[in-house]
């Protein structure tokens, strides 16, 4: 399973430009969900496939009614758009006050992000854009079902400082307390600086020492290029060569760094947890022939029944992403949608 969430504490670093970013370089299937409380940006800075603007009303805002009656992976399709350039979306809530519709959903919806990528019929990986981030927002629920916690920062002295202490903060909800690079706990808890190309080397290893002293239990996981004109033409406000922008060569350096370092581990876990289902489902029904069915063979029944109401040919729309680190044709020309 493989749930990125990615987040900052304060002010505007390029958080939903960093999501789409690694989003169209990914290396297999991903969904972008923007999943910041506060709403999304997308349906406001990008067109649909059709050419027409993005539905506000599919998406988070959609998926919270699905989700109260339960929710499998492979329903996350049904609320999906794609963008002109080829990425599938979920569309963010168009307000804050309809954050109130997905109270107590946050945590089922993890489930259902993490889970994705398992899914036989239309597996993907999810990039989450949770926005900014403190102690009472609601998407914090997300993190505990995701494989990787990265948190946007920019270089700034200050935002180096409240990156540390979120990091910090992370660490001790997460995972019960500070921790050393040594003792790294799952959800990884990592940063990506948005930074000037010319001095990012030495910035993120500055940083990275300092994130491993304060033992915050988080480290430097890569660089995104500070990049203003490539950041104009992924949000579609100029054209020109996207693939070849700083900003999409660093995205791909990142996911190239994070997929070598973790992606053997997520498809460990997933088979873990898969054979770890099937051998509670079978010991409960040998136990109890009658008894009702523990939560993950619910959640199978469930999937089954759902797959019988929904054809296969319902998700064939859903073409894979370009191959690894190619940038979507249509976001090349500067039609995908960034943000903050």
């Amino acid at each position: 399973m493989a749930l990125i969430a990615l987040a900052a504490d304060k002010g505007s670093p390029g958080v939903t430009t960093a999501a789409v970013a690694l989003a169209a370089v990914w290396p297999r299937r991903v969904l972008l969900a923007e999943t910041d409380p506060a709403g999304g940006d997308l349906v406001y800075r990008s067109a649909a496939a059709h050419g027409g603007p993005l539905n506000p009303n599919v998406g988070m805002l959609s998926i919270a009614a699905t989700a109260r009656r339960g929710l499998v992976p492979d329903q996350l399709w049904d609320h999906v758009q794609p963008l002109s350039g080829g990425l599938e979306v979920l569309v963010g809530l168009g307000i804050a006050e309809q954050a109130a519709g997905l109270a107590g959903l946050w945590p089922t919806l993890g489930h259902a992000f993490a889970s994705l990528a398992d899914s036989p019929n239309a597996p993907a990986d999810v990039i989450a854009d949770c926005g900014r981030i403190s102690g009472d927002t609601p998407a914090v629920e997300l993190f505990p079902h995701a494989s990787l916690v990265l948190l946007i920062s920019r270089t700034e002295p200050e935002a180096i400082a409240r990156v540390r202490d979120r990091a910090a903060a992370l660490s001790t909800k997460l995972h019960g307390g500070p921790r050393g690079a040594a003792s790294l706990a799952t959800p990884v808890v990592g940063v990506v600086l948005v930074a000037d190309p010319n001095t990012a080397g030495k910035v993120s290893g500055q940083v990275n020492d300092m994130l491993v002293h304060a033992q915050t239990g988080a480290r430097v996981v890569g660089t995104i290029a500070d990049d203003p004109a490539g950041a104009d033409q992924l949000a579609g406000r100029r054209r020109g060569r996207l693939d070849k922008s700083l900003l999409i060569r660093s995205a791909r350096k990142v996911t190239a760094d994070l997929y070598q370092q973790y992606g053997a581990a997520w498809a460990v876990s997933a088979q873990a947890q898969q054979a770890h289902q099937a051998q509670q489902a079978h010991q409960a029904q040998q136990a109890n022939p009658g008894q009702q069915a523990p939560q993950g063979q619910q959640a199978h029944q469930a999937q089954q029944a759902y797959q019988g109401q929904h054809a296969p040919q319902n998700h064939q729309p859903h073409q894979p992403q370009p191959q690894p680190h190619q940038p979507h044709q249509g976001q090349t020309n500067g039609q995908a949608g960034a943000g903050r």
